[in-house]
């Protein structure tokens, strides 16, 4: 791991300038880092981690920076909350699936449930498919046509394939629970910033400074958590392509919606971002 003041480095230089927000994030990362025992997120540990970012400001380009995790590496996941924390999900520690309850939430699904905070031992970073399949939880490859096959409109490429990934056990994506932590950051920090530096009228220079100072419990807020995460979910997994039967282009990773007996895209599905001009 980096000092602070390195990581701030990199990070300007990622976002293009330095601000509160950039110091918070970078923070904010490395007391989660820190929590799940990751010391080199971009090395050795880098298959071991799923970050969640819930903002899309300035301390999200700095937890990438921190982290490694990147929206092209399906490692950092966005969830459009406007809250200024993350979750930073370990990989190596999987909750068990029939287990006595405990007080651990949900986070993705948005629910609450009870899971053992008991973490599967495994050496191995990264032992989604590999283990998975060999305990049968997963559908074996043939079931899980290669993303390189040519898609059919309207249908999952190989006869038979389920249209979602199924799980085992309970059948359910939820079954795939990992210990996380999540850190938020605490409104009262900017109070408290202020009376550290009331002479410094600037609020982003006096936070600037605050924020450097500051220790972890009067900064953020930590709470360990569930997080479901299929496996459609992780970094590296392929999937057989589907054609939207309505527009004709291609989804990846089990992005389909069903209506009226077709397959179709999120978008022709109703759920558009944009209209056509």
């Amino acid at each position: 791991m980096l000092s602070l003041n390195e990581y701030l480095v990199e990070a300007e230089i990622a976002h293009g300038h330095l601000c509160a927000g950039q110091i918070l994030g970078v923070r904010l990362a490395l007391l989660g880092l820190a929590k799940l025992g990751i010391d080199d997120p971009r090395g050795k540990d880098r298959k071991r981690l799923v970050t969640f970012v819930e903002i899309d400001r300035c301390a999200t380009d700095a937890i990438a920076v921190v982290t490694g995790c990147r929206l092209g590496k399906r490692a950092l996941k966005f969830r459009d909350w406007g809250k200024m924390a993350a979750t930073f999900v370990d990989l190596v520690a999987k909750l068990p699936i029939h287990d006595e309850p405990s007080n651990t939430n949900v986070i993705l699904s948005g629910a609450t449930a009870s899971r053992s905070e008991v973490v599967a031992e495994s050496k191995d970073p990264y032992p989604l498919n590999r283990f998975e399949r060999s305990q049968g939880i997963l559908p074996d490859n043939s079931r899980l046509p290669s993303i390189d096959e040519p898609a059919r409109p309207g249908a999952p490429l190989k006869p038979g394939a389920p249209l979602k990934p199924d799980f085992g056990l309970s059948g359910s994506a939820s079954d795939h629970s990992y210990k996380a932590i999540r850190i938020a950051a605490k409104e009262s920090s900017k109070k408290l910033a202020r009376e550290m530096y009331p002479e410094i009228e600037n609020k982003n220079q006096q936070q600037m400074l605050a924020y450097r100072e500051m220790s972890d419990d009067d900064l953020f807020s930590a709470e360990w958590v569930k997080v479901d995460l299929p496996p459609e979910e992780f970094p590296g997994y392929k999937s057989g392509r589907i054609v939207c039967a309505q527009c004709g282009e291609g989804i990846n990773f089990h992005r389909e919606v069903e209506r009226g007996g077709r397959v179709l895209c999120k978008a022709c599905s109703g759920e558009k971002y944009y209209m056509s001009l």
